[in-house]
């Protein structure tokens, strides 16, 4: 059977901007009554007031994802506003575009903090919530989870680990009626790129590389919506995507050569 979001509630980290905004009002649209959690202030407060003139209920709450005690108090904020958690989107992200030899540490270091610890300390947060009514958890990872990726060292690391604790939860928890499903998206425009770090840390000004075109975050909130609805446990989104997940599995020597040549520009 599907699953019926009217009336869960649905949290989703980053969300006042990009695929997480997006999914949240394709939820929202379903029923559903959703938080967004975003260290960005300023714009939580404009997407509050757009979610409750266009009638959808809606919390917000400001949460650097970071912090293990900013996570710890949003959540038992929402648990005490709501009464509990049924989906958990761990969508907060960061990236960078730099050649391994030339990044500092410290980048490794922030990029880990966002991507990897802060969809950690939201999970353990919640789970027990999230347990309790035999919910789900939705990861959004990258193609960089379950394939290399060159000039993006650090963020590939990050996904890979997301990879790795998320298949293993999801073996831990599948038995007590919660799902764990893994987004894997292609290349999707949003604001992620224009905040890529570089090598000493500031925002780059090195143009992405992609292969394809670029999707928008309301076709990838679709699918993520659809795939959620299915209680799929892994969503490839993108043609270019899936062939990248398949190719990279089935001729890995062959992924990376092409991958190579074509993001060869950012190992100059």
């Amino acid at each position: 059977m599907k699953r019926n979001f009217k009336n869960k509630v649905v949290v989703v980290t980053g969300g006042a901007s990009g695929i997480g905004l997006a999914t949240a009002r394709r939820f929202a649209e379903a029923g559903a009554r959703c938080v967004l959690l975003d260290m960005d202030e300023q714009n939580l407060a404009l997407r509050e007031k757009e979610f409750r003139v266009a009638g959808y209920e809606i919390l917000t709450a400001a949460c650097d994802v970071t912090r293990q005690s900013d996570c710890e108090a949003a959540v038992k904020s929402v648990i005490r506003q709501t009464g509990g958690i049924d989906v958990l989107f761990n969508n907060a992200g960061i990236t960078q575009r730099s050649r391994f030899a030339d990044t500092r540490v410290d980048v490794f270091c922030r990029v880990m903090a966002v991507n990897f610890f802060g969809a950690l300390y939201c999970t353990k947060a919640a789970i027990d919530s999230i347990i309790a009514r035999q919910g789900m958890i939705i990861v959004n990872e990258s193609i960089a989870g379950v394939a290399p990726l060159v000039g993006r060292t650090g963020y590939s690391a990050s996904k890979h680990a997301l990879h790795g604790l998320f298949t293993s939860l999801r073996a831990e928890v599948r038995h007590l009626g919660v799902q764990v499903m893994i987004v894997c998206p292609g290349f999707i425009r949003t604001n992620l790129q224009d905040r890529a770090l570089g090598a000493d840390g500031r925002v780059t000004n090195r143009p992405q590389s992609f292969v394809g075109r670029q999707h928008t975050p309301q076709s990838a909130a679709e699918a993520i919506f659809q795939g959620a609805c299915r209680k799929k446990p892994l969503l490839v989104l993108t043609f270019m995507g899936k062939l990248g997940y398949w190719v990279s599995r089935l001729a890995p020597g062959f992924y990376e050569r092409q991958m190579i040549r074509q993001f060869v520009d950012e190992l100059q």
